[in-house]
């Protein structure tokens, strides 16, 4: 299977991470209204990803969901995470022990489909370029971009360690 030119990592270079972290810094500012914002237009787009959540996996309706705290609390876990990648950018070592964690536990404890996390972290730079469009530069997106291959070829590499199998 040929692999997607976006799924191979590149190195992301000082630049990109001071990028990263400036714009993730305004980002995190709002980080739970961001979180659920991403989440909500993950299910929204995504629905087949509800099944993996018993707390919301039945809500359609945005407003309930909004309202969830299951959700607003798992938001902010998804941003807690990727808060934490990003301030660890000059920690590979960090980097990667953090993602595999969230990807062995997806594996392993949740059953999730590991495209699912492409998906998500495309919403993500959705959500990010349109709440945050005047620092969204090309320059930004493209940084986010290789930012985003990073999570999921570290997450799907855990996925790969334990084994995994649908």
């Amino acid at each position: 299977m040929e692999i997607e030119r976006w799924e191979r990592s590149e190195e992301i270079s000082e630049a990109e991470k001071k990028v990263i972290q400036e714009t993730w810094s305004r980002v995190y500012a709002n980080c739970e209204d961001v979180g659920v914002s991403v989440l909500i237009r993950f299910f929204v787009n995504f629905p087949s990803a509800k099944q993996y959540f018993s707390q919301f996996k039945h809500m359609d309706d945005t407003l309930e969901m909004e309202r969830s705290l299951q959700l607003r609390k798992h938001a902010q876990r998804v941003m807690g995470a990727i808060n934490t990648v990003v301030e660890n950018l000059n920690d590979p070592e960090k980097v990667s022990s953090v993602l595999a964690l969230v990807g062995k536990a997806h594996a392993l404890k949740h059953k999730v489909e590991p495209v699912y996390f492409k998906k998500l972290t495309g919403v993500l730079l959705e959500v990010i370029s349109e709440a945050y469009g005047n620092d969204f530069t090309p320059e930004a997106h493209g940084a986010w971009t290789k930012m985003r291959t990073l999570i999921y070829t570290h997450v799907t590499a855990a996925y790969k360690e334990v084994g995994w199998a649908p």
